[in-house]
């Protein structure tokens, strides 16, 4: 039997054939497991009980935000969290 090089199925045969690129890992494309992924993010936000906020910030509030999230060891997310906490407790206290 001859070795054709449109038949993949028989693997040992071309064992010794270079593939280009990462072995594919999912059935799936590129934009379909982003999708995906997103979906489940979402569904992992959900149930940690988080909601999205969007703002828009200045340039520098942003740099700075950056800078002490990164002085503390957290994400620049979880100092603003943190600061929106800390803002709304003072206000409702007086």
């Amino acid at each position: 039997m001859a070795k054709a090089t449109i038949d993949r199925t028989t693997i040992d045969l071309f064992a010794t054939d270079k593939q280009r690129g990462r072995p594919k890992s999912s059935p799936y494309s590129r934009e379909q497991q982003i999708r995906i992924n997103k979906k489940n993010q979402l569904t992992r936000d959900k149930q940690a009980g988080l909601k999205r906020v969007e703002i828009k910030l200045h340039r520098e509030i942003y740099d700075d935000a950056t800078v002490i999230a990164e002085e503390r060891g957290i994400s620049r997310s979880e100092l603003l969290a943190e600061l929106i906490e800390e803002s709304l407790k003072n206000l409702l206290e007086g």
